[in-house]
Order: structure tokens, then C-alpha cells, then sequence
């Protein structure tokens, strides 16, 4: 992954290019001071500081950057220009960096596991406020992760390197890990095994936890959907669908991303992280359509769909994560393709019966430009999920309101009385804009850690 770190200095002065940054309705204004060659030079560019164009001016024997921006202050108004100017260092002319650091380091995201990058050098942007520096560096690390981690073929990528990643994680921040699988996992986890069981050994279905911090901290827990690849199982997708099942352990990714945030950050909370990974594979060993399954929680589940697989083994993590009584859960999971028929792509629907939690996630989505939607959760759905032979379905018949009856589906694995927010993520973006490439990424995690860190810490 790469280092973001030498990407944003600190600004002790040191020679730079200067960047100005302009809206559209500044542009008039400030063309109007400006002598005679710069004015032809704009001209004949055809720069009128349109967002995400920009202008080069000769200054001192090197150049200027003149940058169009729809906002002086957002994630993404340096993301184009870090992707487009050449190596060097370079200032915000007469603004702070402010939240444009993000885009400034992430447009400079290469995903280079299977082919070299470009050669350009670094574009380095140079920061008063070192302090917020860390902070940026690690929302674009986070947001790297996720990228790569969904990005990587799932040859390369199966439950044994999620506990891998996990793995690394323990170790950075002097975590404890444990990992369930075999038998054990049989007999205490019988919807992951179920979900797992046919797949190869190398690629044996397991729960991931990772424990943080002080036992007397606030306990929150972080779950996350971890189907490295996506058959559909004996339900089996057509070839299109399969296409990028790779991603479907979007959910693990975020899962890990925001825990590397918390512990990074030291939030003053005890930090329970369960990532339920499996491959919900096709053989003789296949969980079949019609199987009546047992659940950690002690309820009966009637599977109606091998591909509605991801919902199943969240319910056993969510059982395990409310057996340690946290004050918050939060999930992330690619679950269903009702939420990007719904929504689209860019923007996850939120679920959550706490009018509090919904609010605070909702404020941070806002000044973070990482937005949510809220969904209802809605009581008259409920009984789409009833069985004839069993305590539940695991996906209604008909296919109406599928993100929310998923949604219902998981609220049955959650104490009542445990604040609970579910996140359907798409973890992937069709079409590529500056500073986010087409491929994995990551929704909503911005938002979340920012919620975390206001209910936290204070700041």
C-alpha cells in the first residue's frame, strides 16, 4: 500500500509551486486583476475555473497553479490536481488544507498488485496544520485499505488472508486475536460453518475477532461481512453477477479500516471486531435451498436462497458480538442488490432503530462529504421473514423490499436494547472520478469513524 505520509509535509517554508484556488463565480473577479499575459493565457486555455480544471502560469522561472474548485474546502477539490500536475512540492495560496488534504493523497492512489504504476513522482503538498496532518494521512490509508483489499483477485484473497490482515492489525496496536474455525466453529458458529463448509480446507470458513482496549471503556463492536467470493452456492449466479464477487467481503474491508482508525486514533473504548469470513462455494458439500439451519442464538433458519448467504453468517457474528453487552454495534456488509436498485452505488442506505445513533451518523456523513441514506426498518415487513417449517426464512419470496427485509432479517440477532446501525455497502465504483478510480472503495467509513470520534472523544 502506499505511504501517504511524504505526500503532506509540514510547511517550514521551503521552496513550492503555489496553487489558487477559484470557483466559477470568483473567476470574473480575479481575471480582472491580473495583467494582460495571464488574461490571454486563460483565454487561450479556455479556463473559466470550471471544478476540477486548472491553469499553469509562468512565475519565477518554474510555474503557478490556478485551480477551479466548486468549494474552497471538500475532500475532493485537489483530488484532480494531484492526479495531474507534475512531481514536485507545492501551497495552498492564502487557504489552509483543511479537509482538501484526503483528496490531495488519494488522488495519488495507485492499485499496483498486478502491474507497475505510472512513473510520475510525488506531488507533495506542504501543511501548517501539522497536527491535523496524522489525521488525514490515516482517513487515506483506511480508505487505501478498503481499496486494495477489494481490488485484490479472490485467488489472492481468501479467510486465511483476512485473518492475515487481521493478524497484522493485533500486532500494530497490541490487539488480541482470536479465530474460530473446524469443528468449534461447527458447533458454536453453525451459519458461517454452513455458509463455508464447501469450500477447500485451505479455504475453511472461520470467525475473525480481534479485542482492544481498556475492559472499562465503553464496549462497541464493529462486524463485517467477509463472502471472499460469491458463487450464489447451489443457487449459483449467472457469470455476470459472479463477476465481481471478489468484492464481496467489502464489509470485512470497512470492518478493519474503521478498527485501524479507532485503535490508531487510541479512542477511549473497549473495541470488539468480528469478521465472519467464508467462500460460498459449490460442491457435494454445498448448504442446499430447502435446509433448515441452527443458529448461534438458538433460532432456526429456513434457507430459502444460498446466495441470501451473507445475512447468515452476520446473524452468528451480531449473536456473539451482543453476548458482550456493547452500548453500539455497527455492521458493514455488501448484502443485497436491493440497496444499489434503491440507491445506486454511491450511496448506502442506513438502518437503525436508535433516533440518536441516526442523527449523529447522519451529521457526520454531512461534514464529511461521505453520505448515507436512512431506510426504515419497517415493523409491517416482518413477516415476509416467516417460515412454514422453521423460526424464519433467510430471503422472502418475490424480492420486495429486499435491503429492508435483510435488514429485519439481522435486527433479530441484535439485543433490543443495544444501539445497532447496519450499513449496505456497495464497496465498489463503477465509474471512475478524481481521486476515486473505478474499483473497490470505501462508503460510509469516514462517517462512521467521525460519529465514533465526536461520541468518544469529544473532538
Amino acid at each position: 500500500m502506499i505511504d501517504f505520509a511524504p505526500l503532506l509535509q509540514p510547511d517550514r517554508g521551503q521552496p513550492a509551486r503555489t496553487i489558487t484556488l477559484l470557483t466559477a463565480e470568483g473567476f470574473a473577479d480575479w481575471l480582472s486583476r491580473q495583467s494582460a499575459a495571464t488574461r490571454a493565457l486563460a483565454t487561450a486555455q479556455r479556463f473559466a475555473a470550471k471544478p476540477d480544471t486548472h491553469l499553469l502560469l509562468p512565475q519565477d522561472g518554474d510555474v503557478a497553479v490556478v485551480a477551479g474548485v466548486a468549494k474552497a474546502a471538500s475532500p475532493w477539490s485537489l483530488a484532480k490536481l494531484a492526479e495531474a500536475l507534475p512531481e514536485g512540492q507545492y501551497r495552498l495560496n492564502g487557504a489552509e488544507v483543511g479537509a482538501n488534504a484526503l483528496g490531495w493523497l488519494l488522488g495519488q492512489y495507485r492499485f499496483t498488485r498486478y502491474r507497475k504504476g505510472d512513473d510520475i513522482g510525488p506531488r507533495v503538498l506542504l501543511t501548517r496544520d501539522v497536527a491535523h496532518r496524522d489525521e488525514m494521512i490515516r482517513l487515506a490509508a483506511a480508505t487505501a485499505q478498503v481499496r486494495d483489499l477489494v481490488n485484490t483477485g479472490a485467488g489472492d484473497l481468501g479467510p486465511a488472508e483476512l485473518e492475515a490482515e487481521a493478524e497484522a492489525l493485533a500486532r500494530t496496536h497490541h490487539a488480541q486475536l482470536m479465530v474460530t474455525s473446524g469443528d468449534a466453529l461447527a458447533r458454536d458458529y453453525p451459519m458461517i460453518h454452513a455458509v463455508g463448509q464447501a469450500a477447500t480446507r485451505e479455504r475453511a470458513p472461520r470467525l475473525i475477532e480481534l479485542h482492544w482496549g481498556d475492559p472499562a471503556h465503553p464496549r462497541i463492536a464493529i462486524v463485517g461481512k467477509g463472502v471472499c467470493f460469491d458463487t450464489g452456492g447451489l443457487d449459483i449466479k449467472p457469470s455476470a453477477g459472479m463477476r465481481l464477487m471478489k468484492k464481496d467481503m467489502g464489509g470485512a474491508a470497512h470492518a478493519l479500516a474503521l478498527a485501524s482508525l479507532v485503535m490508531a486514533a487510541r479512542l477511549p473504548v473497549r473495541l470488539h471486531l468480528l469478521i465472519p469470513a467464508v467462500e460460498n462455494a459449490v460442491s457435494a458439500a454445498s448448504f442446499r435451498p430447502g435446509d433448515v439451519l441452527k443458529t448461534r442464538k438458538g433460532l432456526t433458519v429456513e434457507n430459502t436462497n444460498t446466495d441470501a448467504e451473507g445475512r447468515l453468517i452476520l446473524g452468528d457474528a451480531l449473536t456473539r458480538a451482543g453476548e458482550e453487552k456493547p452500548e453500539l454495534i455497527l455492521d458493514f456488509a455488501t448484502l443485497t442488490g436491493a440497496a444499489r436498485v434503491a440507491l445506486g452505488p454511491d450511496l448506502p442506505p442506513l438502518f437503525t432503530d436508535d433516533e440518536p445513533l441516526a442523527a449523529d451518523l447522519l451529521a457526520a456523513a454531512a461534514s464529511e462529504d461521505d453520505p448515507v441514506w436512512r431506510m426504515p426498518l419497517w415493523d409491517g415487513y416482518d413477516d415476509m421473514l416467516k417460515s412454514d417449517i422453521a423460526d424464519m426464512v433467510n430471503a422472502p419470496d418475490g424480492g420486495f423490499a429486499g435491503a429492508i427485509t435483510a435488514a429485519l432479517f439481522l435486527r433479530r440477532f441484535v439485543p433490543k436494547d443495544t444501539a445497532w446501525a447496519h450499513l449496505d455497502v456497495f464497496a465498489w465504483r463503477p465509474s471512475g472520478k478524481p481521486g476515486r478510480p473505478k474499483g473497490g472503495d470505501a462508503y460510509a467509513l469516514r462517517a462512521a469513524y467521525r460519529m465514533l470520534k465526536e461520541r468518544y472523544s469529544g473532538a
